[in-house]
């Protein structure tokens, strides 16, 4: 009997034991999800938070470009957005690592340019029998894959071999003659001359970031040499701008604008607020072209002498230096439209007006008829604007004037009303020539490079130096506006030029140019 009592007794304490071991086990796997959901729930947090970021870095880097109601302003360090969104997205893919995803189609790779040299990588198998079973393999095709690559710029020197021939009988010797060069007996060839060119005036290196990077290419280029072949060039090509400005002034329709820029003040160690005026023809034009002027100050008279003699319609805004054109009445005066715009979107901007809203509306539908017709001769242009875009001038007129009465006068939103008011006369008279452009942007997107330049280069050094400056970025940008690389388009022209005859100037204009191997005689 105390047996069987001492066998109970040691099956309590086993069962006992088990269920201790038991509870211990089940605290240990309650503590264990406990975590597991701590970590879950901190993992999924951290990944909301990053997708809300991407989302909103996404927005300001691919969001329109044009100022919608609901777009927000974008910013100019899209390289740097980038790569924080790279960055997003790789610390997405690490932290999602652990869930489950469903399989993403993999992205469709631009192919890359068939005219780029290719080098083959050829990864051919030691032996030529299967892993498996050790037989002999058959090839049954090729897997290929490119990779995009660079070295730094290449230079080459060109040898010019001319045999010299003596006279036994007179004792004179002869050689041809080198081809005129832009500079005589110089060592840069219109190659480097173009590409020191658009280095510095379209990517906007100056000239000491470019003497480091030729000699990162093993080339010792000082910055007084390069700066002794920009000025030379830019004596050599400024008959073409001069002929370049001759034309412009033909047309029928041009823009204007003028953006600062500033220029040292020799001994003063400060800088002069100057000013590059900008000329362009209008989008529909057949020859396309832009000039700037650069001047010393924003004075009217420099817009009144870049234009003198000048007969047609000009795009401007409300800037009170182009008046005295328009009081000659030799120049038909147009108003843009964007800048009535830009007064309602800032207002909307700043606090969701409904005033603004409303005219933004209407300047939507304006400009959607236009698009219509971007593409139509300029006659049914014209019959389009009257028959659909009068109407809603006409009503949002009346809407203006109405909505005035109800504002403050030191509202924003009279201050916008009333530019449009005071604007109103030119803005209607897009809707008498097809011709006629609705805003002033075209002209506004040839100065934006300047813009984003000077954030570079700073200042000019001299009145010289921005007059050379406004040439070259002459032909650079009419070149760009024809459809032409600008560097093929100047190396060609730096080429030609010194033979070229100057009666035939306006050949080698960047309407007219056509490369080398079209060009006759």
């Amino acid at each position: 009997m105390l047996r069987m009592n001492l066998a109970d007794l040691e099956s309590i304490q086993d069962l006992s034991a088990l269920r201790a071991a038991a509870r211990s086990s089940f605290l240990e796997r309650d503590a264990r999800i406990t975590r597991l959901d701590q970590e879950l729930h901190y993992r999924q947090a951290k990944i909301d938070a990053l997708l809300l970021e991407l989302a909103r870095l996404k927005r300001w880097r691919f969001g329109a470009q044009s100022e919608h109601l609901t777009a927000q302003q974008r910013t100019l360090f899209e390289d740097s957005l980038s790569e924080d969104i790279q960055t997003l997205e790789q610390v997405l893919a690490a932290e999602s690592s652990a869930k489950p995803a469903a399989p993403a189609a993999a992205p469709k790779r631009q192919p890359l340019p068939a005219h780029l040299p290719r080098i083959e990588h050829r990864y051919e198998r030691i032996d030529c029998q299967c892993d498996v079973c050790r037989q002999p393999l058959t090839v049954i095709g090729e897997e290929v894959s490119e990779q995009l690559d660079c070295e730094p710029i290449r230079f080459f020197v060109h040898r010019h071999i001319r045999p010299k021939y003596a006279c036994r009988q007179c004792q004179t010797a002869t050689a041809q003659p080198l081809p005129a060069q832009v500079i005589d007996k110089g060592v840069a060839a219109p190659g480097l001359l173009a590409q020191v060119l658009i280095s510095k005036y379209q990517d906007h290196q100056p000239l000491y970031r470019q003497e480091t990077l030729y000699q990162r290419s093993g080339i010792a280029l000082t910055r007084s040499t390069l700066a002794g072949w920009v000025g030379a060039c830019g004596v050599a090509l400024q008959p073409l701008v001069h002929a370049l400005a001759t034309h412009l002034r033909g047309h029928s329709v041009l823009h204007a604008d003028e953006t600062p820029v500033a220029v040292l003040t020799p001994g003063l160690g400060r800088t002069h607020r100057a000013y590059l005026w900008a000329y362009r023809s209008a989008p529909q034009a057949a020859q396309s072209a832009v000039v700037f002027d650069f001047q010393m100050s924003r004075a009217g008279k420099h817009a009144q002498q870049f234009l003198q003699g000048y007969q047609g319609a000009l795009m401007v805004d409300d800037y009170a230096g182009y008046k005295a054109l328009f009081a000659a009445g030799s120049v038909t005066e147009l108003a843009c439209l964007a800048h009535v715009r830009r007064k309602f979107f800032e207002l909307f901007a700043a606090n969701q007006s409904l005033v603004a809203a409303q005219a933004l509306t209407t300047i939507g539908q304006l400009y959607q008829i236009e698009r219509q017709a971007v593409d139509w001769p300029a006659p049914q242009r014209q019959a389009l604007r009257l028959s659909e875009a009068k109407p809603v001038l006409d009503a949002w007129r009346v809407w203006l004037i109405h909505t005035r009465s109800k504002v403050p006068d030191s509202s924003g939103a009279a201050k916008a009303i009333d530019y449009a008011l005071r604007r109103w006369t030119a803005l209607m008279r897009y809707l008498d020539d097809g011709t006629y452009p609705i805003d002033n942007n075209p002209v506004e997107n040839a100065i934006r490079p300047v813009a984003l330049g000077r954030k570079n280069w700073l200042f000019a050094g001299t009145e010289s130096a921005g007059r050379r400056a406004a040439a070259i970025l002459s032909l650079i940008e009419s070149a760009k506006l024809n459809g032409h690389d600008p560097f093929a388009y100047l190396k060609d022209v730096l080429t030609r030029l010194p033979t070229h005859p100057y009666r035939r100037l306006d050949e080698l204009l960047p309407f007219n140019w056509m490369p080398a191997d079209s060009y006759t005689l």
